[in-house]
């Protein structure tokens, strides 16, 4: 297994991101609030980390929702997978929003999200007048059926 040094600044009294386990790809990241917060239904918030990185070129964090919080009380993120690009040194913000009926507190340390650095690759496009045939070709959105 991969692993990369990355600088950190935490702001908050919080831990930094961890990984709950042996092999997970994701860290869990937590809210860096003074007091609880309440996300009412269908609201969103932005919820601070209190954390700024400086991540390698080439790689970019991408912040997940955290399974057990959107099976079991319908939180998510928004713009799921969130990206932070390997140039921003702001403070780390996450998109959350309630998509249940009740109200949903979110306390102070709270774990919010799963981080997950990654690499990535830059695209450069050949312009093409035609593209090589498939078996799928075109068909898209459901075209295989049910089964």
């Amino acid at each position: 297994m991969d692993q990369i040094t990355v600088k950190v600044i935490n702001t908050s009294a919080n831990l930094l991101p961890q990984y709950a386990t042996e092999l997970s790809a994701g860290m869990d990241v937590r809210a860096a609030i003074a007091e609880p917060m309440v996300l009412l239904p269908l609201q969103r918030a932005l919820v601070p980390t209190g954390l700024r990185v400086e991540l390698p070129a080439g790689y970019e964090m991408q912040l997940r929702p955290r399974s057990g919080l959107a099976l079991r009380h319908g939180i998510t993120l928004l713009n799921s997978p969130g990206t932070i690009d390997a140039d921003y040194r702001g403070e780390i913000g996450v998109i959350m929003v309630n998509l249940s009926a009740e109200p949903f507190t979110i306390n102070p340390g709270e774990r919010i999200c799963q981080a997950v650095v990654a690499p990535y690759t830059r695209v450069a496009w050949q312009p093409a007048s035609e593209l090589s045939d498939t078996d799928r070709g075109e068909g898209g959105f459901g075209h295989t059926g049910k089964k």
